[in-house]
């Protein structure tokens, strides 16, 4: 039944293990139940509900995930496009929330039609293996970047952009106890070692009175505030074209840097270099956008935090399985769950970051062709602050540099047509 459901296989993977993997990359995720109601307030949006419908989306699009996909990662409307709704369309351009989650529909219907035509496929595909394997390395230190950052080690400086926090007291502090403890868990192979990491850097947070909760149970809370809040009014206008394009890119290029990212380390790229399933990876991150577009939350796509479950064996849909019941019981027991402090959590991303490098070992850094634009792809990711950005810039290096130095064999059809789009799509966008 479990090969049927999620793809799994006894002689190669273990129930445990994928329980354990699940639970582990909805630890590493969870904080976004706590980032999105707090920024969507700030539009006018009810907090409790967005709660409610952020959890929602995580279930509905992790779900497919697992059993259509049959592919261990978590979905969850994502960081990066949860900003650019708040501030951007919201704040920034003046529009309604209703506005924006009207974009984020078309979007995800948008999506389908792609990933039906097979496009996205095609995109993935037409990336070289040089820049695949980059963006396994730059996708680690982003998310070793953003470990860094939620725990507050790295922190903001005026003068250098980034500086080393107060690492002596408070949630730095935690953060590096935490990383000491798991970092002897994983080098030591102990089993489940990141998830212990996080609930034994949570426990010691409790004295340190940087964990703390509000109780165990709370009933959820409704979504009629913002459930299927559409405006129609505007969907024809040039504000509403530019917004959903933004959207598209963004997400599409996250998500097929994280599978890709992510796919390229647990070993599950075939040989050809393509991803088991992954039209139905493509096609659960649509559906999963337009549920979150209906139950009033923003672009729903698949985690990078993904990797800390696939660094712990999760190959299979069991291990997305179990991060969508981690998101149900999370409805029901959201104080404990909003008690996991940053602080737990920033050191298993560091390490899980450590893990993604390794691909970097693939690549030839003495044919500079090829490492010119897998370097900037690498180095674009934490800088930028965006897997799109690091993608999309590698990908037009990467064509330029090769079509100037005559190496036209390199560059596909399909390749010229994207660095082209790529290029538009920063000069008018």
């Amino acid at each position: 039944m479990l090969q049927k459901l999620f793809g799994f296989d006894p002689a190669k993977n273990t129930v445990r293990t994928e329980i354990v993997a699940g639970i582990t990359t909805f630890l590493t995720m969870s904080y976004i139940l706590a980032v999105n109601p707090n920024m969507f307030a700030l539009c006018g949006m009810p907090a409790g509900s967005v709660f409610t419908a952020t959890a929602l989306a995580a279930i509905v699009g992790t779900l497919v995930m697992a059993f259509w996909a049959k592919l261990p990662f978590g979905l969850a409307p994502g960081m990066g496009l949860n900003a650019f709704f708040v501030f951007t369309v919201c704040l920034g351009m003046g529009h309604s929330w209703e506005f924006a989650l009207t974009a984020i529909l078309i979007e995800g219907f948008i999506f389908i039609i792609l990933t039906l035509t097979n496009l996205r496929e095609a995109i993935v595909n037409a990336i070289p293996v040089v820049i695949k394997n980059a963006i396994g390395a730059g996708i680690g230190l982003f998310i070793a970047f953003i470990g860094l950052q939620n725990s507050g080690i790295i922190v903001n400086n005026d003068a250098t952009l980034v500086t080393l926090g107060d690492i002596t007291q408070g949630s730095a502090l935690l953060a590096i106890i935490g990383f000491i403890i798991t970092s002897v868990l994983v080098a030591r192979r102990i089993h489940g070692g990141l998830l212990i990491g996080i609930l034994a850097t949570t426990i010691i947070g409790i004295p340190m009175g940087i964990t703390s909760y509000q109780g165990i149970v709370a009933t959820p809370v409704s979504l009629e505030p913002i459930f299927m809040k559409f405006q129609w009014s505007e969907i024809f206008s040039l504000n509403m074209l530019v917004i959903v394009f933004t959207f598209l890119f963004i997400d599409m290029f996250d998500t097929i840097g994280t599978l890709v990212g992510v796919a390229t380390k647990a070993g599950m790229m075939q040989p050809d270099g393509k991803i088991p399933r992954i039209k139905q990876a493509f096609m659960a991150d649509a559906i999963a956008t337009i549920a979150g577009a209906c139950f009033g939350t923003s672009t729903t796509t698949t985690y990078v935090e993904s990797a800390s479950g696939v660094a712990q064996g999760g190959r299979t849909g069991l291990t997305a399985f179990v991060v969508a019941v981690c998101f149900g019981v999370a409805l029901l027991f959201s104080p404990i769950f909003l008690a996991i402090p940053a602080a737990a959590t920033g050191p298993v991303l560091i390490l899980v970051g450590l893990f993604m490098m390794a691909p970097i070992k693939s690549i030839d850094f003495d044919h500079f062709f090829e490492s010119i634009p897998a370097f900037i792809c690498i180095v674009m990711m934490p800088l930028a602050y965006s897997i799109s950005d690091g993608i999309l810039l590698g990908m037009i290096s990467y064509v330029i540099i090769n079509l100037l130095s005559g190496k036209f064999k390199q560059i596909t059809p399909m390749m010229y047509i994207l660095a082209a789009l790529f290029i538009l799509k920063y000069i008018y966008f």
